[in-house]
């Protein structure tokens, strides 16, 4: 009867969370452990058929790095980076279309639909809904990698307001037509900023923002926008969280309320960070 209880104390503590975020948008970006583990996954797309049945209309936007990378091993064809960007020849991009749109995105809109969910799934090409240009980092030509000019939300939106929820791999287009590999947070950040979506969620194989980096445990629950620029100079922030964690400036800054950064390895995520007092991850807003 104990057990009941404490399920029941559960829900009750949800239930203001579910009233107030009822209609809210919430973008999510899917990677990480989440599209390799399968347990991990299943957990996940069961946190978002959730968050759909309770009154939030998720919209899902997914990398595939790894998968990417091994299909290009089989191939036989050498993966190389810039800047941590993907140097995308023209083999190498037909590659990664396949994979990401052709493969993974239409596993994340099986596995949605299975849980009762309505769900398709779309690339930034289908409507041009992620136009980009060619990205030149410090003039260097990394191939057909796109920096996003503009996020056409009327698919996008057409989906959500027939109940479906949208799943989008990160493959944007030119104005001529021509495919472009775009980096899957870019590509979530800027969807959730052309959708004024009230919250961006980046699953990542990390705790959160640390206080210590050598302590899981000491992780921010909140940050405000203005103390991040002095954690980075004090060190507090640091190497590849730095850039997780300016994207989620950019995304507030765009107009986007709260970015949460969560560890996709933990399950249930989603639902102990919307839904609880104390959360399991970071929470990044603007001032008041």
């Amino acid at each position: 009867m104990r057990e009941y209880i404490e399920k029941a104390k559960v829900l009750v503590e949800a239930l203001p969370y579910i009233k107030q975020f009822n209609g809210y948008t919430v973008v999510i970006k899917y990677g990480g452990s989440a599209l390799v583990n399968q347990d991990i996954k299943l957990s996940l797309i069961k946190d978002i058929a959730l968050m759909k049945f309770v009154g939030f209309k998720p919209v899902v936007v997914h990398g595939g790095g790894p998968e990417i990378n091994s299909m290009l091993s089989r191939l036989n064809i050498k993966s190389e980076y810039v800047d941590g960007l993907r140097v995308t020849d023209e083999q190498t991009m037909e590659v990664v279309e396949m994979v990401l749109t052709g493969k993974l995105n239409k596993e994340i809109v099986s596995d949605l639909v299975l849980q009762g969910i309505m769900s398709a799934g779309i690339s930034g090409k289908d409507d041009a809904s992620i136009l980009v240009e060619k990205h030149m980092p410090g003039g260097v030509d990394i191939g057909r990698v796109g920096e996003i000019k503009y996020v056409n939300t009327t698919l996008i939106k057409t989906l959500i307001d027939n109940d479906f929820v949208p799943v989008i791999s990160p493959v944007g287009v030119d104005e001529t037509g021509v495919s472009y590999n775009v980096n899957a947070d870019t590509a979530a950040l800027a969807v959730a900023g052309a959708l004024k979506a009230e919250k961006l969620v980046f699953l990542t194989d990390v705790e959160g923002v640390l206080r210590d980096r050598h302590d899981s445990g000491s992780v921010y629950t909140r940050l405000n926008v203005s103390r991040i620029p002095n954690l980075i100079e004090q060190g507090i922030i640091s190497g590849g969280m730095i850039p997780k964690v300016l994207g989620c400036v950019a995304a507030v800054n765009a107009g986007v309320k709260h970015v949460h950064i969560l560890d996709g390895r933990v399950e249930h995520c989603l639902l102990l960070e919307i839904f609880t007092k104390e959360g399991v991850g970071t929470m990044v807003e603007g001032d008041l």
